[in-house]
């Protein structure tokens, strides 16, 4: 009989694609993988669902009274999704019950928001392990943040851009930390995430999406104990990437078009000549940035394949964070004539393009992303050159990383406001496109690219670490206690 493995992600792309690589890893060894889903997130998960019928998904049964939905609780959605998860710990308890009473349950493996459900495992005896989706940078900068808010009485968000030394990292301006941790800290958003982020490390180990040779100093921290205070040992790291794949990136039925027509006009361009343009699920700007941005790219002269969303006040729009989004009208938001003015030379589209195959593409030169980490790690695995828009979230600290250590990158200037001007768009197009610097970033970028390859063949770090991550599990399964 096969060994089963739980995954229990949390809400959001850049958890769930991830996740669903991670379950691709464990297939390949043998087991059997079901992913379990809260009903509130379901619909986030058909894609992938669709896309990978090796994994079995359990959709838990609803709660009653079912939790607020998080377009109209009025709270952060962040803390919506953390109390809809905490609700389930009781139907999550159930269903790992269910499993180990029909197969060999080998562990859980939980998103690093899915903290609650550790003491669920502990009361079944079951091995649960965390998953970081994110750069193991930010989780060294993240589980060192608490020990920071603890001696601050005032908050980090009037620190303002000084910069705050972690362990492993280079320095870290505060503005560039995740929002929701410069409130003050008694403030309830601050202290819930700044929680989350301490209690992903009572886990039995960490399994995080990276591979070693890219970020070796902020492994070595999370392996310190000054890292993360207090706790008598800290769990192993595990490096298991990079993860990435176009399977849990599928459009609906409906993009099949547009994902045609993005590789056909891709096939027709020259070799490293196109700049792609792409900020995520989430990714939204002003009318007035996209109007920005389309003269920079005008101005600069060079192909671009640009993907456009709808506009937007704010990045957590209720219905933006739900996938909610109507149909855009591109004559409406861009410029008069700047379609019909870069016809041939550029193309944009709509809310989604296949990132993983454009980012692969000959044509593909560089790529102007919002530093999500799947995101980098996609452009770090094709080779081409990042400027860096960070938009929320620990974007911007992973900026700091990736033209710092990791040397993938350049910034985009005036990020940091809020607004970055036409002239700093096209300056910083043609700086990677033309000049020596940019053709060194490519070396650069190449040099890690061949690193990441050699991680993931037979005998490189993350597969060795990925054996060693089951290795240990089965070490320690003669002191889990059996139901």
């Amino acid at each position: 009989m096969k060994q089963s493995v739980v995954l229990y992600p949390s809400a959001g792309t850049g958890h769930v694609v991830p996740m669903a690589e991670l379950a691709k890893v464990f297939i390949n060894h043998g087991f059997d993988v079901t992913m379990v889903v809260v009903p509130e997130f379901s619909s986030q998960f058909k894609r992938v669902a669709a896309a990978n019928p090796s994994i079995s998904f359990h959709v838990l049964p609803p709660v009653s009274p079912p939790p607020a939905d998080v377009a109209g609780s009025g709270k952060h959605p962040l803390l919506s999704m953390l109390k809809t998860l905490r609700r389930y710990n009781e139907e999550l308890e159930r269903f790992l019950c269910s499993v180990t009473s029909r197969q060999h349950l080998h562990s859980l493996v939980i998103d690093m928001f899915c903290v609650d459900a550790i003491g669920v495992a502990a009361r079944l005896g079951v091995p649960a392990y965390t998953f970081a989706p994110s750069s193991a940078s930010a989780l060294a900068v993240l589980t060192q943040v608490p020990t920071l808010l603890a001696s601050s009485q005032r908050g980090l968000k009037e620190l303002g851009d000084t910069p705050l030394e972690f362990l492993g990292v280079p320095p870290v301006p505060a503005s560039h930390l995740n929002a929701e941790l410069l409130e003050r800290p008694e403030e309830e958003l601050c202290s819930t995430v700044a929680s989350v982020f301490r209690r992903g490390m009572d886990t039995r180990g960490v399994l995080v999406n990276t591979f070693q040779a890219l970020e070796t100093r902020a492994l070595q921290a999370l392996g310190d104990p000054r890292c993360v205070p207090g706790k008598a040992a800290l769990p192993p790291i595990y490096c298991v990437g990079p993860l990435v794949g176009n399977s849990a990136r599928d459009p609906p039925a409906r993009a099949g078009e547009r994902h045609d027509e993005c590789l056909r006009w891709l096939d027709a361009q020259p070799e490293r000549s196109v700049v792609f343009l792409c900020f995520g699920s989430m990714g939204a700007f002003s009318q007035e940035q996209l109007k920005e941005i389309a003269t920079g790219l005008d101005k600069s002269g060079h192909r671009f394949l640009w993907v456009v969303r709808r506009p937007a006040s704010s990045i957590f729009d209720p219905k933006r964070f739900l996938g909610r989004q109507p149909k855009l009208d591109l004559d409406a938001v861009l410029p008069e004539g700047f379609l019909e003015r870069t016809r041939g030379r550029g193309l944009v589209v709509r809310s989604w393009a296949p990132q993983g195959e454009v980012l692969q593409h000959p044509a593909t030169s560089s790529f102007v992303t919002h530093c999500g980490w799947n995101s980098v790690l996609e452009g770090v695995m094709a080779g081409v050159p990042m400027l860096c828009w960070p938009l929320y979230a620990e974007q911007r600290m992973n900026k700091v990383f990736m033209t710092g250590d990791m040397g993938v990158a350049v910034e985009m200037e005036g990020y940091q406001t809020g607004f970055v001007k036409a002239e700093a768009i096209e300056a910083k197009i043609r700086l990677v496109m033309e000049s020596e610097e940019g053709r060194e970033l490519r070396v650069r970028v190449a040099a890690r690219t061949k690193e990441a390859t050699a991680a993931m063949e037979a005998g490189g770090s993350s597969r060795v670490a990925f054996a060693q991550f089951l290795a240990d599990v089965r070490s320690t399964r003669h002191n889990v206690c059996k139901l």
